[in-house]
């Protein structure tokens, strides 16, 4: 079945929006249809957090309350789900939500701009889990900046709500929600607006039907790099093919040798996997965005789009992760070592999509990474770095070394790994590999690091993973 309209819900009311525009943020249609202005718009390309809302969104049977840009996703996406804004946290009676009320008591506002993208995060966080700790604060709101409160009375705000009742309206009307989200029945939504196409299909084959008859179109993942073509570029996306609705491409399979991330599996949903195997590659995309991005955000899109600063890409890289990718007649599996050819160009062809990611499980290896950028939290990396090695009786039998930020592409250190392989795990050792990074590595300067500085950092990375290695212990600033 085939629909034209985005149904959701709004202040517990079915909501139903009939050939929108397949273009228009969420963010516009907050400010200009709903007339709520609450929800303010700061950078245009989900860094500030100004413009955060949260969609509420039916999961076994519970709702999750996800954070997200409203700037960066398109109102499709509204599609089968629950809209809270900030202005919908007031009751009825105008009683403040205990997020709102802790704010006020904590003085977390000063000029209120950033506030309301503030207050949904932590109401996102407010409703996801029993308690709030430094950690978990921090990560909630390491998506929302302010140029002029400072972030401890917004701390100190988020755990006072370890001391109040958790039970607020939406608690109280969440099995009325439940039923209202399952009457919204699952179909492909088709949208043919000024000549603008969006489609989202429910499963495979009917993503491959549409391919088969099409080729100009542009796959929308979590959207945090193909809606800048809109909010900053200022261009119009012609047709839109969203996989987010697909749930055999959002899906973690664990195997003895590896594991297999499904194209559209959210990072949020992947970090939790990966943190049991690669414990620094949890810590990369606890960095790698905020919440909101990481809610949205997958591997597959970070794979497709091929930005030279994509954290994920050298960390996969130095793992031996391959690629599994299907057109409407054909599978294949590419390694992910070859399939970058030059600036955000791979080896996918038009009528191609990427399936899934396999990454090996080196369970005796010793693996790190590192991310260096100018900013600790939801910041580009001037460079990551990755480190995979097999060490056998205090010798180097295998190195997988790669980075990013280095190149046009995400890139293996190719020559620094042959120097290292059958040599003795010393500084020495590492001291000489260092120097080979100037052959594989061609790095430019731009605002966020000079050539020099980030050939540098690289080896200055290669030699900090030799000392944790080496002393078995962590050497980390947080």
């Amino acid at each position: 079945m085939i629909s034209s309209s985005v149904k959701f819900l709004l202040n517990d009311k079915l909501i139903e929006i009939k050939n929108p525009d397949p273009n228009q943020t969420l963010l516009s249609y907050i400010r200009t249809e709903l007339k709520k202005t609450g929800t303010k718009e700061g950078c245009s390309e989900g860094g500030c957090g100004a413009c955060t809302i949260v969609l509420g969104e039916l999961v076994n049977n519970k709702i999750e309350y996800k954070a997200i840009n409203s700037c960066i996703s398109f109102v499709p996406s509204l599609n089968g789900k629950q809209l809270i804004i900030v202005e919908d946290l007031v009751s009825q009676n105008g009683k403040l939500h205990p997020v709102q009320d802790a704010l006020v008591k904590f003085h977390g506002s000063q000029c209120g701009f950033c506030t309301p993208g503030f207050v949904m995060s932590l109401f996102s966080m407010f409703k996801n889990n029993k308690s709030f700790n430094n950690e978990l604060i921090t990560d909630s709101i390491s998506g929302n900046l302010c140029r002029c409160t400072g972030y401890r009375p917004i701390i100190d705000a988020a755990k006072s709500l370890n001391k109040i009742n958790k039970n607020d309206q939406f608690s109280k009307n969440k099995n009325k929600v439940i039923q209202q989200l399952k009457k919204i029945k699952p179909k492909n939504v088709y949208i043919k607006k000024d000549d603008k196409i969006y489609f989202s299909p429910k499963n495979i084959k009917d993503l491959k039907n549409i391919i088969k008859k099409h080729s100009n179109f542009s796959f929308l993942a979590g959207g945090t790099d193909l809606s800048l073509k809109v909010t900053k570029e200022r261009k119009e996306i012609p047709f839109i093919i969203d996989l987010k609705e697909i749930n055999e491409l959002d899906f973690i399979k664990v195997s003895k040798n590896d594991l297999e991330i499904g194209a559209a599996t959210p990072l949020i949903k992947f970090e939790k996997e990966i943190k049991k195997y690669y414990p620094d590659f949890y810590s990369v995309l606890k960095r790698y965005g905020s919440i909101q991005i990481r809610n949205v955000g997958t591997i597959g899109g970070n794979i497709a789009t091929a930005s030279p600063i994509g954290d994920s890409l050298p960390i996969l890289l130095s793992l031996n992760a391959e690629v599994l990718i299907q057109s409407f007649n054909k599978r294949k599996v590419l390694p992910l070592n070859s399939f970058f050819l030059d600036y955000r160009k791979t080896k996918l062809k038009k009528n191609e999509f990427i399936y899934s990611i396999k990454i090996p499980l080196f369970k005796k290896n010793i693996f790190k990474a590192f991310k260096i950028s100018k900013r600790f939290d939801d910041d580009i990396s001037s460079v990551c770095g990755s480190f995979n090695f097999e060490i056998k009786n205090n010798k180097i039998t295998e190195a997988y070394i790669a980075y990013g930020g280095m190149a046009a592409v995400p890139k293996r250190a190719k020559a620094c790994e042959k120097n290292l392989k059958n040599k003795p795990l010393t500084i020495n050792t590492f001291d000489q590999a260092k120097n080979y990074l100037e052959k594989d590595l061609s790095p430019i300067g731009d605002m966020r690091a000079s050539k020099e500085y980030r050939l540098e950092i690289a080896k200055n990375l290669l030699m900090k993973c030799f000392i944790e290695i080496n002393s078995k212990k962590l050497s980390r600033l947080n």
